[in-house]
């Protein structure tokens, strides 16, 4: 996103033509902002560079849909999507056991509000950890799906135990069931998930680390040198300074803060992120902290 001139200057025809790049071959002029001061003379040809313009986006990036089997009924796309237009998120994720396929139905029911919706899954590795993996679009994402079903045990769903599994359309309306169940662990480690979600050009985010149920400090309570971790998700029924103090393993790493929302009323929007475009490249960048990117969590009303 670059900010530009309104009513930009035409060359002198007499000129022979730039063979800079056109965002490097700029007029001074005082109406031009943030523009280098290196310009000497107005009216010269000057190599200048624009600067990127930052926006603070609220989101929340552990959605569920009526496709995890412990997901309320109402997490339908149209309704996730007014829930979180409502409280005024930004950015969102959808995140389903170890599946995928409401992700586009969701994109779709979005498409014109103004909400982004990130393709995501949450996994659960052999060592009984839930993972985020987020991917910039869908074609990571089914790439990442055929892996996981492959790594899926062959069982099938029990839905009076566990819940129905609902593949739904963009209004919300059914168009099947998934008979495996999702709701268990898959045959990855969580070294396996790093290296593969990596390698596809995903994103991987140990989901709410410090939860006693599937949480990673709980269940094995270390972070492996061999992980590339990139941020931790932490719970809303907690806060960074709790988290990091009752986990000391938890360390500096940078952290998001999600509503794991099963049911509309679970989102909280509590992670903000300055970013120039709402998408995985710049999710990263934000959590490195560069170039003006940054991610916070805010202080939310339960604390």
């Amino acid at each position: 996103m670059w900010q530009r001139s309104s009513s930009p200057k035409m060359p002198n025809p007499t000129r022979p033509p730039s063979t800079e790049p056109t965002n490097r071959a700029l007029f001074c002029s005082p109406r031009r902002a943030q523009v280098s001061k290196s310009t000497a003379n107005c009216g010269r040809w000057a190599s200048t560079r624009l600067r990127p313009i930052m926006q603070t986006f609220r989101a929340d990036l552990h959605v569920h849909t009526v496709l995890s089997p412990c997901a309320e009924i109402e997490m339908i796309p149209p309704l996730i999507v007014q829930e979180a237009l409502e409280r005024q998120i930004d950015l969102i994720a959808i995140t389903d056991h170890n599946a995928s396929a409401n992700v586009a139905a969701v994109q779709k029911a979005a498409q014109g509000s103004g909400l982004v919706v990130l393709p995501g899954m949450e996994v659960q590795t052999r060592e009984d950890v839930h993972i985020l993996c987020l991917f910039e679009n869908l074609e990571q994402l089914a790439e990442w799906q055929k892996q996981v079903d492959a790594a899926l045990p062959d069982l099938p769903n029990r839905p009076d135990f566990f819940g129905e599994q609902l593949v739904v359309d963009e209004e919300g309306e059914f168009i099947r069931t998934e008979p495996r169940l999702l709701l268990t662990s898959t045959a990855f480690s969580i070294d396996e998930i790093y290296e593969r979600v990596n390698q596809i050009g995903g994103l991987v985010i140990p989901a709410h680390v410090e939860r006693t149920s599937n949480g990673l400090f709980p269940t094995l309570g270390l972070v492996s040198d061999t992980w590339p971790v990139e941020a931790f998700e932490i719970s809303r029924h907690t806060t960074p300074e709790k988290a990091r103090a009752k986990f000391p393993a938890m360390g500096a790493y940078p952290l998001i803060q999600s509503g794991d929302v099963h049911m509309l009323e679970s989102f909280i929007g509590t992670t903000l992120f300055t970013l120039e475009t709402r998408t995985l490249a710049e999710i990263r960048l934000a959590l490195r902290g560069l170039d003006g990117r940054a991610v916070i969590i805010q202080k939310s009303q339960q604390d």
